[in-house]
């Protein structure tokens, strides 16, 4: 008896974002912006993709849900909501040494609920000056970002 997984495609996405930030570095993603229910700005892609900068000071409040990357960000100063099913995704890579992979395109199911953002999330303590999404190519050092890792202790 042989049962039908699901995509392994968002945890894929989800590990390399993970370990892309992990390291100190910028995840970027190429979107397939011609396929169902992908939300973003229209007017930044070019043959049918869009680059973004997905990493957490250049959205404000990203979230990989289940089914997509939700967040909000900033594009020439307006405010945008972009929703992203994974199966549009097609690479995930640091924009400092192109580290990462390729994915391929998924049909995206009828039933995701992706009619509309479900939260809509605050750019206040997003920094403006560097918050478009968009690929640049500055070669600008990314700032140093130190995080506190989990890690285990023995308790007696």
């Amino acid at each position: 008896m042989t049962s039908e997984m699901t995509s392994n495609k968002p945890y894929l996405i989800k590990a390399f974002y993970d370990w892309i930030s992990d390291n100190e570095l910028t995840p970027y993603i190429v979107v397939k912006a011609s396929m169902p229910h992908v939300m973003v700005p229209v007017a930044y892609v070019q043959n049918e993709e869009i680059v973004l900068n997905v990493s957490s000071g250049a959205v404000g409040g990203i979230a990989l849900t289940d089914s997509a990357i939700e967040f909000s960000a900033r594009f020439g100063g307006q405010l945008e909501n972009l929703y992203v099913p994974y199966g549009a995704i097609s690479a995930i890579y640091a924009k400092e040494n192109g580290a990462g992979t390729a994915l391929p395109l998924e049909e995206i199911i009828e039933g995701d609920d992706s009619s509309e953002i479900t939260e809509t999330f605050d750019l206040s303590s997003v920094d403006t000056s560097s918050a478009d999404v968009l690929i640049s190519h500055s070669n600008e050092k990314p700032k140093s970002k130190k995080s506190k890792r989990p890690s285990l202790s023995i308790v007696k």
